[in-house]
């Protein structure tokens, strides 16, 4: 039996207050993920590298989702730290993702300091350019890991979809301030005070909005201390015993669970190239059929294509923000059997009238599916930047439920395997987020004796970021194979210091835009994988 001391709390007098700190880093996270899917892909191109390469240089995110992502949660769950078992790893992961972020932003400039041949200064900065982006990437997925399990650790089954919800306001609202800085001219706002160009800026920007995010739900956030695990191993805290708890949980996943994990994997072979192509999509699209002679001509090219990939994803980024505030209202919780909201007095008839014709969540994940995929099957007839941003616009609110549904479910059945279907529901205090006693007792927060069930939520969703990062190792390949094919050359649009004869040409299908179209197709898979839920 695990021995634990304490119990979860937030800071704040309201819910919406505690939930809003509890996920505030979540703001963090999406930031630095939106600069990197606006921007990071331009940034190779014109240092030029090619498509082909740079989509392999994005095996970074499915690599360090895949390893460390199952590893921190694993590890953490374990954790005996006085601090808690989540919130050292959301501070060191964002400290060492903000210096390497810092080191994306001024690759060029370190390089060139020490290093003066030109030829040289181009490969090193190629060089160091994708470690870093490497760098982060894993140093991120550190802190992803351990924010999620901390929301799953700290709410009750009953709020496991408000909390899965305000996590995807929170990513709507970061992926927003990054897409609207992205479209602003920030050297011309700021001067050069935070570096010449747009992309420098944003990293300086990105990297102390991520420490700072994540250092407030730090604070806010009271975690109970685990004193001792269950169980002891000889080998307990090696990297056997952390594989061999990974590998065993992977090969006897609970049924429900592995579902939710293959509507995932099929879903995210979908979502990967719209994440961090579609962007430089857009800005080739409007390079190719809308810009003026002047604009193609521009001495900051990559400035130019974030910008204006970013103007279309601030309309998308405005309606997940606003839709992850309108969904949640007119979506039943998966979990709606064994809590019912009780609303005022005043307004009880008709809120129960509308409760009658409300979708559950699962229906609403597999029209999402649907709505993407059928979206993205006109990316390859879009020859202006309205219709290619239309398409972008109209996968906002199915993004807003594919980033919700499965860590709702999932979330949901982690607290069952850990309590049943049983445990009261108590506050413990004006000043904490409401709990659920899982084990029925009611002793003291700070008895060094007290015992729960101890959910191994860290392991269950690195094996949910498995089923989402295979896909994107998937999705690379795929990639790989249609740039190669249709755009072998360097890019036309933003290696201006390539000769004209290495770059590809641009009178054929857009490879982005085909690979966005096989996407849909996993996306139709993905609406009979999540239909098998409704039969478990």
């Amino acid at each position: 039996m695990s021995r634990w001391r304490g119990q979860p709390s937030v800071k704040g007098s309201s819910e919406a207050s505690r939930m809003a700190l509890l996920t505030l880093s979540t703001i963090g996270i999406t930031f630095v993920w939106g600069v990197e899917q606006t921007y990071c892909t331009p940034y190779l191109l014109s240092l030029g590298l090619t498509k082909s390469k740079t989509s392999l240089v994005w095996i970074a995110g499915p690599l360090s989702g895949l390893i460390v992502q199952p590893i921190v949660g694993t590890v953490a769950d374990k954790s005996t730290s006085s601090w808690g078992r989540r919130r050292p790893f959301i501070m060191t992961g964002a400290i060492i993702s903000a210096l390497f972020l810092l080191l994306l932003g001024f690759t060029e400039d370190i390089i060139g300091f020490f290093v003066e041949d030109k030829k040289s200064v181009q490969h090193l900065t190629i060089s160091a350019a994708v470690f870093a982006i490497y760098a982060v990437d894993f140093s991120i997925n550190a802190v992803m890991s351990a924010a999620r399990s901390l929301v799953v650790d700290t709410l009750p089954m009953e709020k496991q979809q408000t909390g899965s919800a305000w996590g995807s306001r929170m990513s709507a609202i970061g992926h927003g301030i990054a897409f609207a800085t992205g479209a602003i001219d920030l050297p011309s706002l700021f001067g050069t005070s935070l570096g010449e160009t747009q992309f420098k800026q944003l990293t300086v920007l990105a990297a102390f909005g991520l420490v700072g995010t994540c250092s407030v739900t730090c604070w806010a956030v009271t975690e109970r201390v685990l004193l001792s695990a269950a169980s002891k191993s000889p080998k307990e805290g090696g990297l056997y015993q952390v594989g061999s708890h990974i590998w065993s949980t992977l090969w006897y996943l609970p049924p429900r669970i592995r579902a939710i994990c293959m509507a995932q994997f099929w879903a995210w072979i979908g979502w990967f190239p719209f994440l961090f192509y579609s962007t430089t999509w857009i800005g080739e699209t409007y390079f190719r059929y809308d810009a003026p002679h002047d604009a193609k001509q521009s001495k900051d090219a990559l400035g130019e294509v974030g910008r204006v990939g970013s103007k279309a994803f601030i309309i998308y980024s405005l309606i997940t923000f606003f839709g992850s505030w309108f969904l949640p209202l007119v979506i039943k919780s998966p979990d709606d059997r064994s809590y019912t909201q009780r609303p005022p007095q005043s307004i009880r008839g008709i809120v129960e009238k509308l409760n009658k014709y409300k979708p559950d969540l699962l229906t609403a994940w597999i029209w999402a599916h649907a709505t993407f995929a059928t979206a993205m099957l006109f990316a390859p007839f879009a020859r202006s930047f309205r219709f290619a941003a239309t398409l972008v616009c109209i996968c906002g609110l199915p993004w807003n439920i594919a980033s919700w549904a499965p860590h709702a479910f999932l979330g949901i059945e982690v607290n069952r395997l850990s309590s049943g279907e049983d445990g009261s529901y108590r506050r413990l205090s004006n000043a904490s987020v409401e709990m659920a006693d899982m084990n029925g007792s009611h002793t003291s927060p700070d008895d060094p004796h007290a015992t729960t069930g101890g959910e191994p939520s860290g392991v269950y969703f690195g094996i949910l970021n498995i089923y989402t990062t295979i896909p994107q190792f998937i999705g690379t390949i795929i990639s790989t194979v249609v740039f190669s094919v249709l755009e072998p050359g360097k890019s036309p649009e933003l290696a201006h210091n390539a000769h004209p004869d290495e770059h590809h040409k641009t009178d054929g299908p857009n490879g982005v835009a085909v690979c966005l179209f096989i996407g849909a197709l996993s996306a139709m898979a993905a609406v009979f994988a999540t239909r098998r839920l409704k039969s478990m």
